[in-house]
């Protein structure tokens, strides 16, 4: 009784937030304030038995200035379940200037360039698969498991994204993160290759990365803590769209030049399709995680995760979804509402 107390609370509150939802947009003069986020409450049911309770949510603030159509300025900062799982008061806080067809510059805690422009795998449900899976709060792993397709070299270093605009469908950028007790520094690179046009559409994106002297660094939850000389990373993804399908497969590839202690580098690739009918949408994904491939003094952890998620859009702000997946060996269904502003 208590859990479904707890969720019909949540949902609730949800619902509060609906009234608002198109009037989180102001303009003043040549100034933009934005508030985007979204909410998700919901239950899973690992081995089909006694139902546990998830939440999820994620707030965005960004205010932008802008003299003329040439030049902008702007600030961003966010917050979300991810950052306060870690103990930290924000997702993101950086700066950024903007100048029109030539590009962007950011400077603050965010993601790396590579990240930003990567591309995900099509899912429909409420699990944050691209974003450290959520289900795995509730599902511990037997072993260490690499979660995320997209590379990351996390956000607590200041550091600054230089970003072109985009030219014939082809957008690149340059990343450098340093100021921090996680690594010496990180360069990161990506590109991001677009192809809108037409019935079929397709993305295309690449990133690698450089961190020099990682010393107990970890973006993801599931594997361990890695320290070692250097830090290797690469990462490929594809999306193409027809009609009302998608369809994405993305791989992600670490390496640690002579690691200490537990071993944290591997590989990871996952596809799925997705397909939307109206207000319905379905979705299938996998992915396959292998941590500790490249060292052969240590047994390394396979890891195999599928999920197919169903959901329903009940209007602009409010959906509901169900899951029914595996991951490390344990069934579980999962279903929740996600309100959206």
């Amino acid at each position: 009784m208590g859990l479904l107390v707890k969720f019909s609370f949540a949902t609730l509150a949800f619902f509060s937030c609906m009234t608002v939802a198109n009037a989180l947009q102001y303009n003043v003069g040549d100034f933009n304030f934005k508030l985007t986020g979204y909410g998700t409450s919901g239950i899973i049911q690992p081995d089909f038995e006694t139902p546990v309770f998830i939440g999820d949510w994620r707030v965005r603030g960004q205010m932008d200035f802008s003299p003329n159509e040439t030049h902008k300025f702007g600030a961003v900062y966010s917050i979300d379940a991810a950052a306060t799982d870690d103990g930290r008061a924000f997702r993101e806080a950086f700066g950024y200037y903007e100048l029109q067809n030539t590009g962007r510059i950011e400077i603050g805690f965010t993601d790396s360039i590579a990240r930003k422009l990567g591309v995900g795998l099509p899912d429909v449900g409420g699990l944050r698969i691209n974003d450290r899976p959520i289900f795995h709060k509730k599902i511990v792993p037997d072993g260490p498991v690499i979660s995320d397709t997209t590379l990351t070299t996390g956000r607590r270093a200041l550091r600054t994204n230089i970003v072109s605009a985009p030219r014939s469908g082809a957008q690149y950028g340059l990343s450098i993160a340093g100021i921090t007790d996680d690594y010496d520094f990180a360069v990161d690179m990506g590109l991001k290759i677009r192809r809108p046009s037409g019935k079929l559409k397709r993305a295309f994106s690449f990133g690698t990365s450089f961190m020099d002297n990682p010393h107990g660094f970890s973006t993801d939850v599931y594997a361990p803590a890695v320290t070692s000389d250097w830090r290797a990373q690469f990462t490929a993804g594809m999306n193409i769209q027809y009609n009302s399908w998608i369809w994405g497969t993305t791989a992600r590839v670490i390496y640690d030049e002579n690691p200490i202690g537990p071993i944290s580098d591997g590989i990871v690739a996952g596809t799925g399709v997705s397909y939307d009918l109206m207000k319905y949408s379905v979705s299938l994904t996998y992915m396959f995680s292998d941590t500790g491939v490249w060292n052969r003094d240590v047994k390394d952890f396979m890891d195999h995760m599928l999920i197919g998620s169903f959901r329903y859009k009940y209007s602009e702000n409010v959906d509901g979804w169900i899951s029914l997946g595996i991951t490390s060996e344990t069934p579980f269904v999962s279903a929740g509402m996600r309100i959206t502003f």
